[in-house]
């Protein structure tokens, strides 16, 4: 049984699809589990079908407006380098409104069921394949696994855009009587569970470098110290995972093929531009295609 993997990364998602794009339509890879988690989830589903070009024209397109109805930053672009700082008007307005978040992602909702139809979902039922996304119970305190196999459209849907939903910037929603949030807070790389549901291959797509590449600038405000500080809690959090399922798999006798970033794309995924975005999903495709042009056919393969 093989397994796709994607962690979460925001805006580095396009780089997954590249990779994801070389292993479905040139390595010819069939996969019986796609597994997501944040960016990941909004991948698997269209892979899962395989509509590779859809994906990317959405990633490849995609804009601030896209995503937030309400924009908790600001963002400043000075000599290449791009800076954010709190919109204090948005985050403000939105707080008095009663939110428990600086900014709102109901764009994202809108987008999703735009581009996975009620129809596109029933193909996603019947296939054999399954199709799993990863979403963070804060009120159970625990990460939970949802398979479109368990829900009907509008409920899937729900999971997907909560598995996105990176709090305090983005929506906290309240579903069954619990608050959920970004899958990312709980599972950035979902191996252990796609080695749980039976992969003995996993191809890992990890939106980081393998060895640290990166000092943080430092905290110019309030918000981009938060921001540095959940982006340190998650690179944390996708360590462990790692390590976790590095165990898991050694101990399963199962395979993992990563597939790591190899530069740093950017230090806040929360910014998406179109040309960083176009050229990271091509830098993806690029790096999964010389990644297995370098294997031989005759060796096999290895966990790294």
């Amino acid at each position: 049984m093989r397994a796709l993997v994607i962690s979460g990364g925001g805006s580095k998602g396009a780089f997954a699809g590249g990779v994801a794009q070389y292993l479905i339509e040139n390595k010819k890879l069939d996969y019986d589990l796609y597994i997501g988690t944040s960016t990941g989830s909004l991948l698997v589903s269209h892979l899962a079908l395989h509509k590779v070009k859809e994906i990317k024209e959405i990633y490849t397109n995609v804009t601030q407006e896209s995503i937030f109805n309400v924009c908790p930053f600001n963002i400043k672009r000075k000599k290449g380098i791009e800076t954010i700082s709190i919109n204090h008007f948005n985050v403000l307005r939105n707080l008095f409104r009663g939110s428990k978040t600086f900014g709102e992602s109901h764009n994202l909702k809108k987008l999703i069921r735009s581009h996975v139809t009620e129809e596109g979902f029933k193909a996603l039922k019947e296939l054999k394949a399954d199709v799993v996304v990863t979403v963070s119970n804060l009120s159970l305190n625990q990460v939970e696994y949802k398979s479109v196999k368990d829900f009907d459209y509008e409920e899937f849907m729900d999971w997907v855009w909560i598995s996105c939903n990176y709090t305090p910037f983005m929506t906290l929603v309240k579903k069954n009587g619990c608050e959920y949030a970004d899958g990312g807070l709980g599972s950035m790389v979902p191996i252990e569970e796609a080695i749980k549901r039976g992969a003995t291959v996993v191809d890992a797509v990890i939106l980081q470098t393998e060895v640290s590449q990166l000092n943080r600038m430092p905290s110019l405000n309030a918000f981009s110290l938060l921001t540095n500080m959940f982006s340190f809690i998650l690179d944390r959090i996708e360590f462990q995972n790692i390590r976790i399922g590095k165990f898991v798999a050694k101990n399963q006798d199962a395979i993992i093929n990563f597939y790591y970033t190899p530069t740093v794309l950017t230090t806040n995924s929360l910014v998406f531009n179109k040309e960083k975005m176009t050229s990271w999903w091509q830098s993806g495709f690029d790096f999964a295609k010389y990644k297995n042009e370098e294997t031989s056919p005759l060796e096999p393969e290895k966990t790294e």
